[in-house]
């Protein structure tokens, strides 16, 4: 799986976790050169408390376009600090 936006590659995984219709990708497979940490946090009733990641590539930035749970409650350990995309972010194989 491929997560790419503003034609840049944001991250690749053949190990990635499909939950709820998100593609999560191992904290391992993402290139945080572009992502920058986001003051943005929602709540899930099972997952937990989500941060979130703005993408930035060049002068463009999308925000809130990323996000993982740092701490999951014990039903989503598997997806820890995992990062989902969303906001325009191609996520294909």
């Amino acid at each position: 799986m491929k997560a790419i936006w503003n034609k840049t590659l944001i991250a690749e995984s053949n190990e990635t976790v499909n939950l709820e219709g998100n593609c999560y990708f191992p904290p391992g497979s993402v290139m945080t050169q572009f992502l920058r940490e986001s003051s943005t946090h929602t709540l899930c009733s099972w997952k937990g408390k989500a941060s979130y990641y703005d993408i930035v590539v060049d002068d463009s930035i999308n925000r809130d376009a990323a996000w993982y749970y740092p701490e999951p409650k014990q039903e989503a350990l598997n997806i820890k600090n995992y990062v989902a995309f969303w906001h325009g972010v191609e996520v294909s194989q």
